[in-house]
């Protein structure tokens, strides 16, 4: 039996031309409505902005019976057929794709990725039907592979052929990867789990990737599950390694990554780097995700609407209750040693505590404000909002270290008890509250009011101390002295960012302003990074600050501040800490 004949949509995907970025897509709809509507998402779920994928579409048509079948658009991403309901609708069109990100699609002569969000049009009325996507083997490219999360139904051994998707919502939740990677294999919990690399260099220690990475799936396992499976058959990484990014996107069953070459581990270099610890974290946070957010989700997200934004305030909950377990699991994979979880911690403490917007938007309402602020920066986002990812991810911290110094419970059971409370499902904030009454033994509306609605200070310092962790104010950079973020390449300091409330906001510094020296003393300097400044103004507390705006010189006072501290986070009690950092142990 063909896979025409099984699902009630199919897709064939070929790579028409690698050189235009083109992939052709055929839709065969097997009974189509009258006048069938079909459209393209506008966004693909776990990202969340309003991507426009129809604005690469092109050369749409369509057949039915032989004869060429009319069709109008209705809007930016919906079209509609002149059909009858009687005989198959065959659509055809094809897809620009060249965003090299894990949110769209990519071709070139090197490599082909894509989401379904990106490729396959929605039918109208059909979406809870099964789907199948036929990839086409690649012309030109004998060497080239596919692998999907996606169920196979008849592929050949290098991966192409037609698989299978139970609706729509699962076929837009499975990319493809295409092209000549590195690929290997290991288990976690009994089920397997596999890795394709695109992009590795020569000096790419596969086996040091996942030797890590199944110590950090077995211990998410054992977290959600302990010795019970977890909810899927076959997991699939799919890391694109380019000369520079980051990022990732999570699935039901698989992930797709982007890093660094850098940020890959090395054969024959035994130590750690920065970069590889900070990959690691991001493998955590997509698996993670596989349980919080992409099955335990919000009440909003139960069915996707994928026509328009759609809202909810509990991002601080799945993105940053993420970031909060990502690096802690690694911790407690033993991947990384308790001094570097600390340090990781003492990262996300700092840029939080460095953002002037937390005291201006609370994380629900940045986690609401996601599709117009996170999503779409600008030179004031420090100054009007706040991260969900890392004000969220110390907000689970507070309710961790909390429930652990009251002795009734942790983080760690609320979230299993959440998993069953929800039975893996949409859940509202008011099932967190729920929980943490039932395990904590009192109510918690005060801390959610203050912590999740509101813009005061964490406890931080407080949780911290309880679990043997000090805290240890040290001067701080001048560019936080000042209230800049600044870009200082080749010679020239360029502001980035001016934080609210700053010595140089005061002095009347903007975004964008190219900070060329200084007068103080009697004497001008040019300046080349910005840590130069107490060089120059030696125990002058006040300068001239001369920038470069819109081709005009401007001569700023600028009161230089007394010095402002930055945390530093220090583990004094190691034994204290075990229960919290080690608990998998």
């Amino acid at each position: 039996m063909t896979a025409a004949r099984i699902a009630s949509v199919h897709y064939r995907v070929e790579a028409a031309d690698l050189h235009a970025h083109l992939f052709r897509v055929t839709l065969q709809v097997a009974e189509p409505a009258a006048h069938q509507q079909v459209s393209l998402p506008v966004w693909i779920p776990g990202s969340y902005l309003v991507r426009e994928f129809s604005k690469n579409l092109q050369r749409l048509s369509a057949r039915q019976d032989g004869r060429n079948v009319p069709v109008q658009q209705l809007d930016k991403c919906t079209w509609q057929f002149d059909s009858v309901a009687s005989s198959p609708l065959v659509v055809t069109y094809e897809v620009y794709a060249f965003d090299n990100s894990v949110r769209t699609a990519w071709l070139d002569s090197q490599r082909g990725f894509f989401n379904a969000t990106s490729l396959c049009l929605r039918v109208h009325g059909l979406e809870h039907m099964v789907h199948s996507l036929d990839l086409a083997p690649v012309k030109g490219r004998p060497q080239w592979r596919a692998a999907s999360g996606l169920a196979g139904y008849r592929i050949n051994k290098r991966g192409f052929g037609v698989y299978l998707a139970t609706d729509y919502d699962e076929l837009a939740d499975c990319p493809v990867e295409m092209g000549e990677f590195w690929d290997a294999e290991f288990k976690a919990g009994g089920v397997p789990h596999r890795f394709v690399i695109a992009g590795a260099p020569a000096s790419f220690d596969g086996e040091r990737l996942l030797r890590d990475a199944q110590k950090i799936c077995e211990t998410a396992i054992r977290f959600w599950h302990e010795r019970k499976r977890p909810p899927f058959k076959y997991y699939l990484f799919m890391l694109n390694a380019v000369d520079d990014g980051y990022g990732g996107l999570e699935h039901r069953n698989s992930t797709a990554l982007i890093c660094s070459r850098r940020d890959l581990p090395r054969t024959g270099e035994p130590r750690q780097s920065d970069g590889y610890v900070t990959l690691l974290g991001l493998v955590s946070h997509e698996y993670f995700h596989t349980w919080n957010v992409k099955r335990l989700r919000p009440a909003e997200f139960a069915h996707y609407d994928y026509t328009r934004e759609n809202y909810t305030q509990l991002l601080w909950f799945f993105e940053g209750f993420t970031s909060y377990y990502d690096d802690l699991l690694l911790r407690r994979s033993g991947v990384i040693d308790d001094a570097t979880y600390v340090k990781v911690l003492n990262k996300t403490v700092n840029q939080v505590l460095q953002a002037p917007g937390r005291e201006v938007q609370s994380v629900a309402q940045a986690s609401f404000d996601a599709w117009v602020k996170y999503y779409r920066q600008d030179e004031n986002t420090p100054n009007a909002t706040i991260s969900y990812y890392t004000k969220g991810a110390l907000v689970a911290l507070c309710f961790d270290l909390t429930l652990r110094a009251e002795g009734h419970a942790t983080l760690d059971d609320a979230m299993r008890a959440l998993w069953a409370r929800c039975h893996a499902g949409p859940m509202a904030e008011s099932d967190f509250a729920a929980v943490l009454k039932e395990l904590g033994g009192r109510s918690f509306s005060k801390e959610l009011a203050a912590w999740v609605h509101g813009t005061r200070e964490l406890p931080l310092a407080d949780l911290l101390r309880s679990q043997g962790v000090q805290v240890l104010e040290e001067p701080a950079q001048w560019q936080q002295r000042l209230g800049i973020r600044a870009q200082e390449t080749g010679g020239s300091v360029v502001l980035k960012n001016v934080l609210r409330g700053g010595p140089a906001e005061q002095a009347g510094m903007a975004a964008g302003d190219e900070w060329l020296g200084i007068e103080a003393g009697g004497q001008g300097w040019r300046l080349a990074k910005v840590d130069d400044l107490p060089l120059y103004a030696g125990p002058q507390r006040k300068v001239a600050a001369l920038v470069a705006r819109d081709r005009r010189l401007l001569r700023l006072d600028l009161q230089l501040p007394a010095a402002s501290t930055t945390w530093r986070l220090v583990l004094r009690d190691a034994a204290r800490a075990q229960s919290w950092l080690a608990a998998n142990d």
